[in-house]
């Protein structure tokens, strides 16, 4: 299948895009609307998001390798939110310390993927540089919660919290802007060179 017709088979899944923005939105403004909810519940929201986001990604990775389109990266980072979920739901009680590894590695490891996914739209579709800058923006975070890991818990908080909205509107504009192309793209393309959905 050429990489046109993956990335069309990527535009059909838009609204799984705009689940994962939305799932990162709602977590981000709970975390900054009960900044004094205990680590565990905090622990507990991430696990809950990280499990949203890596059954989007496998359920996109699944459908891509059905149809013979690439899934590799799908799959990596899908792997990534799930090992993160379970992290955090099996041990509940986890130290902030350790939470913070857990957060720091899932947005490098998920950023990079991004951004993988990012340069081989770029040939396809306009204002792919959103995905870029998700991936670029998750990586930033990742490094400066290892490098400057705040006074306490209120401040890591409030990086989890921004960082997971910033991230979450970027996710959506995606998921929107691959649906506008996905509508272009189908009323130029014939019927015979557009994926099926499986």
């Amino acid at each position: 299948m050429s990489e046109r017709a993956f990335f069309l088979e990527v535009a059909d899944r838009w609204w799984l895009v705009i689940i994962r923005g939305v799932a990162a939105i709602i977590f981000g403004v709970l975390t900054l609307v009960y900044p004094v909810m205990s680590l565990m519940v905090l622990v507990t929201l991430f696990g809950a998001w990280c499990l949203i986001d890596g059954v989007s990604e496998i359920v996109m990775a699944y459908r891509h390798a059905r149809t013979g389109t690439p899934w590799g990266w799908l799959l990596f980072e899908g792997i990534v939110s799930m090992a993160a979920a379970a992290f955090a739901l099996l041990w509940p009680d986890i130290t902030a310390v350790a939470l913070l590894i857990v957060i720091a590695a899932r947005a490098v490891l998920a950023g990079i993927a991004q951004i993988v996914m990012a340069v081989r739209l770029r040939k396809h579709i306009r204002h792919e540089w959103l995905l870029g800058v998700s991936g670029i923006v998750s990586i930033a975070f990742g490094v400066l919660l290892v490098l400057f890991p705040g006074p306490g818990a209120l401040a890591l908080l409030w990086y989890i919290g921004g960082f997971a909205i910033v991230f979450g509107a970027l996710l959506i504009a995606l998921g929107l802007r691959l649906e506008r192309w996905r509508r272009s793209t189908q009323r130029t393309v014939p019927p015979e060179a557009i994926p099926t959905q499986a």
